[in-house]
């Protein structure tokens, strides 16, 4: 019997809901972003994204369904993104996904939103287990061995900020519009990397572990110090610094893709995540994997950002294996994949981050 099954996904600042089939199909996909709602405070603001997330969240559920041609009685289950995210986000999405589940009857599942993205090259490309997941994006960074649907090795990740914080964060300080990502790669293909001298964080450390907080002030010191010269900022100076923290995003990342690669030999190298969305980044990371032997892996552009098919296809991928629906979901801020991994730093009360 073919699975189908709705996907809901609030985890941040997109709204989406997606139908997929057990094997691998996109019936639809509808996301509603909020750039528009967060572009005057120069970053999400909480409150704002779990409102819109409210209002929105049902109307993606009812397009989706039209979208599909299909009606619940055609399911077999719903899977929410149960964490982890912003709480207010992950609430609106859970709420809505056990209202559907208590009026329809169907099986609940609670996914995590590491998970839908580790996942996705199964779902887009159908490769098998044991593959090397590079998940980079606005809130995470880390290398996972994923092993099955539930099974996950992390062999390093950042121990600050993460890539696509970074880049926002930059895009920022800067005066580039948010989303960062697409901001500072488009201004650093109009200039010099070479111009600047930036960090390379942790490189000279073994292992995989990353960090990017100290890249970003590095950007900082060399804005105050161009300001202070020369009273503000050219087109050039802005370009050029885009460019040489771009670049020492790539080389950061391929290095440690490499150290992963050879500390887990592995027959598929992938990559998800927003920040998968870089030219660059993925030009570098393909290059690492053709020189160590492994097939790379990078989902379609829409897939690599947040969607609700990718926890869709999550929760396909529990059931085929056995797995049962969850009695009770609990909307998680953190929740670490690799629960036998020690905590990166910034874990606190709430438990580890990633």
């Amino acid at each position: 019997m073919t699975l189908t099954v709705l996907g809901i996904e609030s985890s941040c600042d997109d709204s989406a809901a997606a139908v997929v089939t057990g094997e691998g199909r996109v019936l639809a996909s509808v996301v509603e972003g909020q750039t528009g709602l967060h572009e005057a405070f120069g970053g999400v603001v909480p409150e704002i994204a779990a409102r819109a997330h409210a209002e929105r969240l049902d109307h993606c559920v009812e397009r989706a369904m039209e979208l599909a041609g299909t009606s619940f009685s055609d399911l077999d289950a719903i899977a929410v993104t149960a964490g982890p995210g912003l709480i207010g986000g992950v609430l609106a999405g859970v709420m809505l996904a056990r209202g559907l589940a208590a009026g329809t009857g169907l099986p609940l599942l609670g996914v995590n939103h590491l998970a839908g993205h580790a996942l996705t090259p199964r779902l887009t490309d159908g490769v098998d287990f044991p593959y090397l997941m590079l998940l980079v994006s606005g809130g995470h960074c880390q290398f996972l061995r994923v092993e099955g649907p539930e099974a996950f090795r992390r062999l390093g990740g950042t121990i600050d900020d993460a890539p696509g914080e970074a880049f926002d964060k930059v895009a920022k300080l800067l005066g580039l519009p948010q989303p960062g990502g697409p901001s500072v790669e488009a201004e650093a293909a109009r200039g010099d990397p070479g111009r600047f001298t930036l960090p390379r964080p942790l490189l000279d450390r073994p292992g995989c572990d990353m960090s990017f907080s100290g890249l970003k002030t590095a950007v900082i010191r060399l804005r105050d110090e161009l300001v202070a010269q020369l009273g503000g900022l050219t087109e050039s100076d802005r370009a050029d610094l885009c460019a040489g923290f771009q670049e020492a995003v790539v080389e950061v990342l391929a290095e440690k893709s490499r150290r992963a690669l050879a500390a887990e030999p592995v027959p598929v190298f992938a990559v998800a995540g927003g920040v998968a969305a870089n030219g660059p980044i993925r030009e570098a990371l393909a290059g690492v994997a053709e020189a160590a032997g492994a097939r790379f892996v990078a989902p379609p552009l829409a897939l690599c950002t947040d969607n609700a098919a990718m926890i869709a296809w999550a929760g396909i991928e529990r059931l085929q294996a056995g797995g049962g629906p969850d009695t009770e979901i609990v909307a998680r801020p953190r929740w670490p994949l690799d629960i036998a991994a020690a905590p990166m730093l910034g874990a606190g009360k709430r438990g580890a981050k990633a």
